[in-house]
């Protein structure tokens, strides 16, 4: 996989990518339209972030790309990549329990807090993706 050169975009299987963590200066695209929503990418090097319609759904330090993201109600799904390890957080239900798989084995259940963030790092290797898989519980 690699970067996402156009900071973000529809996949053939109806998910976003975005994001390039090859980039040294800040980047943004705002008002991309997908199924009704406005989603909002800032990316580089040091952060990658998406919003939808203003609110906050994943951030990552440092900057990362993500490929097939799809989210439901009860999970999200998606392939990360990036130089260093990463420090994701999600913006999911508030104070409900998830469990976390990546690369297909359970790292085991985590909590969002009261604003629905869910922390977790992602060991990553430059020119490798990993999955990550939420599933709520």
């Amino acid at each position: 996989m690699a970067v996402v050169k156009d900071l973000i975009t529809v996949t053939d299987d109806h998910a976003l990518s975005f994001g390039d963590y090859s980039l040294t200066k800040k980047t943004k695209k705002a008002d991309f339209m997908f199924e009704g929503d406005l989603y909002k990418v800032k990316t580089y090097n040091t952060i990658t972030k998406l919003e939808k319609n203003g609110m906050m759904v994943y951030e990552s330090v440092p900057g990362t790309t993500v490929h097939n993201f799809s989210a439901s109600d009860a999970v999200v799904t998606f392939w990360v990549e990036g130089p260093n390890d990463a420090q994701i957080t999600l913006e999911l239900e508030p104070e409900k329990e998830y469990k976390v798989y990546v690369d297909d084995t359970n790292v085991g259940r985590m909590r969002t807090n009261l604003g629905g963030k869910l922390n977790i790092s992602i060991e990553l290797n430059p020119d490798q993706s990993v999955s990550v898989k939420i599933v709520k519980l």
